[in-house]
């Protein structure tokens, strides 16, 4: 170590800078500090201090960067201590924030990130009383709250949102759960309380269960307000009246997404946005079920563009979707394509495709480049191009899916985490494949991001030895594989097949459904797979 740390100061300083960002702030400061005062000049830098991240497990929770109790009480007793001033911005764990929020005062701490939070944990903290006479009352501005998303999908958390604003006086930033995709849980809760209101709110990023509480939200209790970003599971027309006709003049930044499908975009959201006079900035991320005709650039130009005159930017990723029977001269994609040849906004791309066996037609329209992290329902008629924002991809077709088809979605999505295949129909050239000297004419595909793979009960077991033959996927290490096991089972040769036991290797968490038998032999096969 003595002669690592010479090494280490023989460095300029401006060197030492560009390791030292490349590494976790904590990292740096757990590590370097007190070694001498010239290193502890360039740490206590606010570039390593201002924000830092208390959050136990690193990416994929592999590991847990607080697995010892010497490593938290360090900070709390001698690191926070002497940083405590240059301090702006805390993230911190459910089961670290006594420890953290009260290892020394913070008088610059402007920005809190709560997270994995349990209402019984939120409460004590709340009424906790030297944080809530100083730090939450007078400073900060800036809340970040976040539910542990892996026992909840959804929760009335309703006491906690109805005194969010009773604690945080000054708060003008609120993010009720974080933009992650892996956090699905949402709020749900009937009327909010009148104490859930606020003069100083200007942007709220929320996620919640239904559109009413997108209603009572605007509905004037934020005045102030001019950024809302708000995600819904669903949308359907309230049971009881709430106010619905009020101007939203204040409001010029709007984000609504709602997972599933509607029926009611016409009845609830076009009012909703008629209502928003000022809006400068808009984004729509929706699936829509139409009678007649699909949404295209002539809708949006009648429906939304030329009712919102200040408008300068409209990203969107509209999927609608309507019956098929005898219809003659359906649109096709060229034809959606040529209504937005005078879309002043952006590059738009759409696709459409027709499913015989469903009956159904499905167009999908979207600002490139695309800002979403899920694209949802591609198709062989992908259009391709470099989706980089995308972690989660969703497959289904009624045509098969053959090897260079999951190239393109590799090469497409090159950060892809999630990926869920439905396709019943068997690869067509898998028989040639074989032909050619046992699949090594194929290009191996490699995803670097890819941590759970659903491949659907219904899909074809083709794909399932898509992923897991190692002479056409490389998967990395900790994957969840959610598949059925009598397929599985096919595939694998009764769990006794080398060219997938490579890649079955790498699983840690095995979802089986069907008519499971645990046997000896499966374990054997997933050998670090936690098999439910």
């Amino acid at each position: 170590m003595k002669y690592s740390c010479v090494e280490l100061n023989d460095l300029p300083d401006e060197i030492l800078l560009i390791i030292f960002k490349k590494l976790d702030n904590l990292e740096i400061l757990y590590s370097i500090q007190d070694i001498n005062e010239g290193l502890n000049k360039i740490i206590y830098d606010q570039i390593f201090t201002s924000h830092l991240s208390f959050l136990k497990w690193s990416f994929n929770k592999c590991i847990n960067k607080f697995s010892s109790d010497i490593i938290l009480n360090r900070f709390c007793l001698q690191i926070l201590p002497k940083i405590h001033t240059k301090i702006k911005w805390l993230d911190v764990e459910s089961s670290f924030m006594k420890n953290i929020l009260h290892a020394a005062d913070y008088p610059n701490l402007n920005t809190l990130g709560l997270y994995n939070i349990e209402e019984e944990t939120a409460k004590y903290l709340f009424t906790d009383e030297k944080l809530s006479s100083s730090i939450f009352k007078k400073q900060i501005t800036k809340l970040i709250f976040s539910i542990n998303s892996d026992t909840k999908t959804w929760s009335t958390m309703e006491n906690i949102c109805n005194i969010i604003f009773t604690v945080f006086l000054n708060l003008t930033n609120l993010i009720f759960y974080d933009a992650s995709y892996k956090n699905h849980v949402r709020l749900s809760f009937d009327i909010p309380s009148p104490t859930f209101s606020s003069s100083s709110l200007l942007i709220l990023n929320i996620k919640v269960q239904s559109f009413c509480i997108c209603l009572h939200i605007l509905d004037g209790r934020f005045e102030q307000l001019h950024t809302l970003y708000i995600q819904l599971a669903n949308i359907f027309p309230p049971s009881k009246e709430i106010e619905n006709q009020r101007k939203i003049p204040n409001l010029k930044c709007f984000g609504l997404y709602c997972v599933l499908a509607t029926l009611y975009y016409n009845k609830l959201i076009l009012p909703l946005l008629y209502r928003m006079t000022n809006l400068e900035k808009l984004s729509l991320d929706l699936s829509v079920f139409v009678n007649e005709t699909f949404i295209d650039g002539n809708y949006l130009k009648k429906n939304i563009l030329n009712h919102m005159l200040q408008l300068k930017q409209f990203t969107f990723d509209i999927r609608s979707s309507m019956l098929i029977n005898n219809q003659m001269n359906l649109p096709s994609n060229e034809d959606i394509q040529r209504t937005f040849n005078d879309f002043q906004y952006t590059k738009i791309i759409s696709c459409v495709d027709y499913f015989q066996e469903y009956k159904q037609g499905l167009c999908h329209i979207y600002s490139y480049p695309f800002l979403m992290n899920h694209y949802e329902g591609i198709t062989n008629n992908f259009p391709d191009g470099l989706y980089p924002y995308v972690r989660v991809v969703s497959l289904y077709d009624e045509h098969p899916f053959e090897h260079d088809f999951f190239i393109r979605i590799s090469q497409s999505f090159p950060f892809m985490e999630k990926l869920y295949i439905n396709n019943l129909h068997a690869q067509n050239q898998k028989e040639s494949y074989k032909l050619m000297n046992d699949d090594s004419n194929l290009s191996i595909i490699k995803y670097d991001y890819l941590i759970e793979l659903h491949i659907d009960y219904r899909t074809h077991h083709d794909y399932i030895e898509e992923f897991l033959c190692n002479m056409k996927t490389y998967l990395q290490n900790n994957i969840l594989l959610d598949v059925h096991y009598e397929a599985l089972q096919r595939v694998t040769h009764n769990f006794t097949r080398d060219s997938t036991r490579i890649n079955c290797i790498k699983v840690n968490k095995l979802s089986l459904f069907g008519k499971v038998e645990y046997s000896k032999s499966c374990k054997d096969y997933f050998p670090f797979a936690i098999i439910d």
